[in-house]
């Protein structure tokens, strides 16, 4: 069973039972701020989780595109990948109070279908059932042992593969704030030995080993976190469940690792061909695969290398991957070979995933041949810190974030001529640095999740009147790339090839001010998105949107203005808004623009 199988069979066995099957949104988060990507499946649903009713009922189900590179050290063993989808099936708004799930459930039926799936041969994956372990909440201060969980699972597997565990393993939220709430786990035995009975001391030290990977985790949302801190329980429960597809495949196609699947097992072909048939060092290889598949994701849905943000995550893993292809003896500007395989394996899954192999190939070949005229400049100033002995931390992070050099080639080079590199120092500085970026990605406001301010909301409605101005003056090519609102100022990113005259910034704010004069109406509708797309709504990033949507319209009749498929929070009338100045305008990227702009 190939992987497309795996992903269309967990769609449809929980169509079956009532899901509405919703699209993966892109990468690049359109409701949370305060995350650079989409990192759970559960992230771009947040305000449904938190009672906002969805579209499409109360029982959903999806692939979901994620990215997670805090485990970026451990990419090359068995399991870990920075890139990965996974399946989901949501239960929304099961109430305490009245007892009356609905068309909702909770713990009862989301174990039971979990473990159907898991190993039905009819309708799920048909795994061995004696190879499953169980990971249950023992409790803490905040919300007691999970016993419910316990009971149901002790229909289908013996209570010696049930484990109680602790907060760190049992407990799921999606950072300081939001819903969370204990969580049921389930591993799968990936020996070819098989394992058996274990007592929990020795299935820990098998889950070390990677002799049982995850393959779902049940998460039931009964409470809420704010400022890191449970504060009490939701008024209506969730459920949340999550099942990372590569992890899946590994266990049905009998491997002990992500890339021998038919998810990687092409790409890995190809490492090995152009690096003259042979893989001299498997994590090498397994690092290279593992990085260009998620860039060609990430540029799919609108990522470009840059030294800020998203971009710079893209960029740390393109030049990780240069790094590793020259350790293989992979020529330059071989790597762009890949993106066909990449695109190949998703055509027909992600709608921006056709016709795009050149567009992507040639960011990475350029961002290899910048990578490489660094390099050069790197090597010298390594050069010269090693002359003076040992490097310090800072020197190490100045030649990572100044030439790309990553902390490995600059310890391995260190190494070979007998001195060390200050680690430590070195890790406090990237933490700095991470903690200046989490700062901006929380400014990031697309969604209204974290910033609801006045001011803000104002922000936001104002790039649907920038958005359509810019298309009035520069014409119907233009089309929005990003913003970034805070409550001082909007920053719009949007396609354009050249820069803006003083004549058309003008014209802009002129168009702007008269619709905010207009006094016009800000009302939204929830429609089929076939009709928004008739209704000529626009939409943002090229996302495969869900079947119904919510299209947010300034101004009626005649004096209609603007028509935009968004998510986030508006005010009732451009009226509200003030006077419109733009302040800047520039390029940040080959084709994009970037205007910032206030309101007083």
């Amino acid at each position: 069973m190939d992987s497309r199988e795996i992903r269309t069979r967990f769609l449809k066995f929980f169509e079956k039972r009532g899901h509405a099957v919703i699209p993966s949104t892109s990468l690049v988060p359109e409701n949370d701020p305060s995350v650079l990507f989409n990192t759970a499946g559960m992230q771009p649903l947040v305000p449904y989780l938190m009672g906002t009713p969805h579209p499409r009922g109360a029982r959903l189900v999806n692939s979901q595109k994620c990215v997670r590179t805090q485990d970026i050290d451990e990419v090359g063993d068995k399991t870990h990948d920075t890139f990965f989808e996974m399946l989901g099936n949501w239960s929304l708004g099961a109430s305490e109070k009245s007892g009356d799930l609905g068309a909702s459930y909770f713990k009862e039926d989301a174990i039971k279908w979990s473990y159907e799936f898991l190993t039905s041969k009819e309708e799920g994956l048909g795994l061995d059932r004696a190879r499953l372990y169980i990971t249950v909440f023992e409790g803490n201060d905040d919300a007691p042992c999970d016993n419910e969980a316990f009971e149901i699972w002790k229909k289908y597997v013996p209570e010696s593969r049930i484990y109680f565990m602790s907060t760190k393993s049992n407990w799921w939220s999606p950072g300081d704030n939001g819903p969370c709430g204990p969580d049921s786990e389930m591993f799968y035995d990936v020996t070819q030995k098989g394992l058996g009975d274990l007592s929990k001391e020795e299935y820990m030290k098998a889950d070390d080993r990677q002799d049982v990977v995850e393959i779902w985790n049940d998460v039931f949302m009964e409470y809420e976190k704010k400022d890191g801190k449970v504060v009490g329980k939701l008024a209506k429960k969730n459920v949340d469940t999550g099942s990372g597809l590569e992890r899946v495949v590994m266990a049905v196609q009998g491997k002990d690792n992500v890339f021998d699947t038919d998810l990687f097992a092409p790409l890995m072909q190809k490492i090995k061909d152009i690096a003259g048939g042979e893989i001299k060092d498997i994590r090498a290889a397994r690092i290279v695969a593992d990085h260009i598949r998620t860039s060609v994701m990430m540029i799919a849905d609108g990522v470009l290398p840059s030294n800020t943000d998203r971009g710079y995550i893209l960029r740390r893993l393109l030049r990780r991957a240069v790094r590793y292809a020259d350790v293989l003896g992979i020529p330059h500007n071989m790597l762009a070979e890949l993106v066909p395989i990449v695109v190949e394996k998703y055509k027909g899954i992600y709608d921006n995933m056709a016709d795009i192999n050149g567009i992507i190939a040639k960011e990475i070949m350029d961002e290899e041949n910048k990578f490489r005229k660094t390099l050069e400049r790197g090597l010298k100033e390594l050069t010269h810190i090693l002359k003076k002995g040992k490097v310090s931390g800072i020197d190490a992070f100045t030649l990572f974030s100044t030439y790309g050099f990553p902390i490995e080639m600059t310890e391995e080079i260190a190494t070979e001529e007998g001195e060390t590199v200050n680690r430590a120092e070195y890790n406090d500085e990237l933490k700095k640095h991470q903690e200046l970026s989490r700062r901006g990605a929380e400014q990031k406001f697309k969604g209204g999740l974290a910033d609801t301010s006045e001011m803000a909301v104002k922000y936001h409605t104002a790039t649907h009147l920038l958005h359509q101005a810019l298309r009035q003056v520069l014409g119907d090519t233009v089309l929005q790339k990003g913003s970034n609102i805070t409550d001082e100022r909007l920053r719009f990113d949007f396609s354009y090839a050249e820069k803006m005259t003083d004549e058309q910034k003008k014209a802009v704010e002129d168009i702007i001010n008269t619709k905010i004069a207009e006094a016009l109406p800000v009302n939204y509708e929830d429609v089929p998105i076939e009709e928004a797309r008739r209704r000529g709504a626009m939409g943002l990033f090229g996302d495969k949107y869900e079947e119904m949507v919510r299209v947010y319209q300034i101004g009626e009749g005649d004096h209609k203005f603007s028509l935009e498929i968004c998510g986030g929070p508006h005010i009732s009338n451009t009226s509200e808004l003030g006077h419109f100045s733009i302040k800047k305008e520039e390029s940040v990227a080959q084709g994009i623009r970037r205007i910032k702009a206030v309101l007083t």
